[in-house]
């Protein structure tokens, strides 16, 4: 027995499980399918042709999404003086150098990205057991560790998006909502696939993106066409 419903199982059937995909058709079939009455996430996830047990294969960067998430990003940053200032006029959500590192280790974590300035890291790193499993951690590689703490707040809140590789070579990011355009749709999926290429260790030798699928938060995965996946 399927552990979805009648109306996931009608749309999976439709899809063709199994079946490749061009992307702007596959976008397009997941906006005319929706299931949910709720405006759902567009999601896509990569498997990698990785060794993902060595340092060497990592994968991880950011992308710049064209029109953005969709969602309000709620941006914290760890900073003092005019750093502090700087991301508070930039609408940070909370910015704060020990009161806030407090208020996160007491299990606050209602916020999306979290940035810090290089002299605050030092102590933002004894939050690594409450940051790290989120994938919460400002990292230097994804441009959230910075002294420009501004440009930073504002590129997040724009559609500046993190991604990284989990333990099995996995990548998976939200790229829109599906009451966007299918064009809007496809301008950010072909970002996230030209940043996830860009992002290809030197040490990684073959076939880098063995399998691409589009989805949506209560919809099938549709796989696309290994040629987009080439281009």
């Amino acid at each position: 027995m399927s552990k979805h419903g009648k109306k996931y199982n009608a749309v999976a059937v439709k899809a063709g499980q199994g079946e490749e995909h061009e992307l702007e058709a596959a976008l397009k079939f997941l906006k005319e399918n929706q299931i949910a009455k709720f405006d759902e996430t567009a999601e896509i996830a990569f498997r990698l042709g990785v060794d993902a047990t060595k340092s060497d294969q990592s994968v991880r960067g950011t992308v710049t999404l064209p029109h953005g998430t969709g969602k309000d990003v709620r941006v914290i940053v760890f900073a003092t003086g005019p750093a502090a200032d700087a991301a508070r006029e930039a609408g940070a959500a909370d910015v704060g150098f020990e009161d806030l590192i407090a208020k996160v280790q007491g299990g606050w974590t209602d916020f999306d990205v979290a940035v810090a300035t290089p002299e605050a890291m030092k102590e933002v790193r004894k939050l690594g057991k409450v940051l790290g499993p989120r994938g919460l951690m400002p990292n230097p590689k994804t441009g959230s560790v910075t002294d420009d703490t501004a440009t930073a707040v504002n590129q997040f809140k724009a559609g500046r998006v993190e991604f990284k590789m989990d333990r099995h070579g996995n990548v998976m990011l939200p790229f829109g909502k599906l009451s966007f355009s299918v064009e809007a749709l496809v301008e950010n999926a072909r970002a996230v696939l030209a940043a996830v290429k860009a992002a290809k260790p030197a040490a990684v030798k073959g076939v880098f993106i063995k399998n691409c699928t589009v989805t949506s938060t209560m919809g099938p995965g549709l796989k696309v066409a290994a040629r987009e996946l080439a281009a």
